[in-house]
């Protein structure tokens, strides 16, 4: 399982156990109320530290794209056929500036990343 699926099962989870605890205070049932309060913390813990993950990997990757010697920005012209510029210029990794990664990386324009020039 990839993390942003366990991310996402995760929050099911804690969605769940939150409408839990709400009919448990409802009811006044003080034994439940605290298992799942205890169940959120340990789900909340538990999203904070793969959201951290993926914040690593991510700044990883970046790093890995920032790191390929030649890098600029993409024309309009070159944006609206990206194919044929991908099978021209060979390991071309293009970055949105709207993506996580494009944010991460502080990008104002789409940018292309390659081992050479192009």
């Amino acid at each position: 399982m990839n993390l942003k699926e366990e991310l996402q099962q995760l929050n099911d989870k804690l969605d769940k156990f939150r409408r839990k605890l709400a009919v448990a205070e409802q009811r006044g049932d003080a034994g439940v109320i605290l298992q799942f309060k205890r169940e959120i913390a340990t789900v909340t813990k538990r999203i904070g530290s793969i959201k951290g993950q993926q914040d690593r990997l991510l700044n990883k990757e970046g790093q890995d794209i920032k790191n390929l010697p030649f890098k600029r920005e993409l024309t309009s012209q070159e944006q609206a056929n990206m194919g044929q510029l991908k099978k021209t210029v060979k390991d071309l990794v293009v970055v949105h500036p709207m993506t996580k990664l494009g944010r991460q990386m502080g990008l104002t324009k789409v940018t292309g990343y390659a081992p050479s020039a192009f």
